[in-house]
């Protein structure tokens, strides 16, 4: 079962770097026999979301005038959704980047973005290899 040693390592080594944290084994647990797609849908979803709040930040970060409101909704979105995964790193990066918001600064805002953008892509990368390495030891394979 060279999957599951896999899998094991990749989360062990998730935890250890700090980019998961005890909230995602909270939402391993809500996964059932009636639910057994559950956290492969929450991890998807996430990412989709993520992918698409990012974006949004970057074009409302590159308009001259900065609706700093708004960037924080969003930001504040990212943060809730981090949290519910349980993704720490990307999470600790948004509260910091709620502090630029808040104090309306554009070149803070754009410098967390940099980090925000470059937790989350780590994060999703890593989330990709769990959900296929899941699917080999499952016996589900993509079509």
């Amino acid at each position: 079962m060279a999957a599951a040693n896999q899998l094991t390592a990749l989360l062990n080594n998730m935890y250890a770097t700090g980019l998961l944290d005890e909230q995602f084994q909270q939402l391993q647990m809500l996964q059932d026999a009636s639910s057994p797609d559950f956290v492969s849908e929450v991890i998807t979803l996430f990412c989709e979301d993520g992918d698409r709040i990012i974006s949004e930040l970057a074009k409302l970060l590159e308009k001259p005038s900065v609706d700093f409101d708004r960037v924080d909704a969003y930001v504040h979105q990212l943060k809730g959704s981090s949290a519910s995964v349980g993704a720490q790193k990307v999470k600790n990066t948004c509260i910091q980047f709620r502090e630029f918001c808040q104090s309306r600064s554009r070149d803070g805002c754009l410098k967390t973005l940099d980090s925000v953008r470059t937790e989350f892509y780590d994060l999703r990368g890593k989330f990709q290899t769990m959900l296929q390495l899941q699917r080999q030891l499952h016996g589900f394979y993509p079509k």
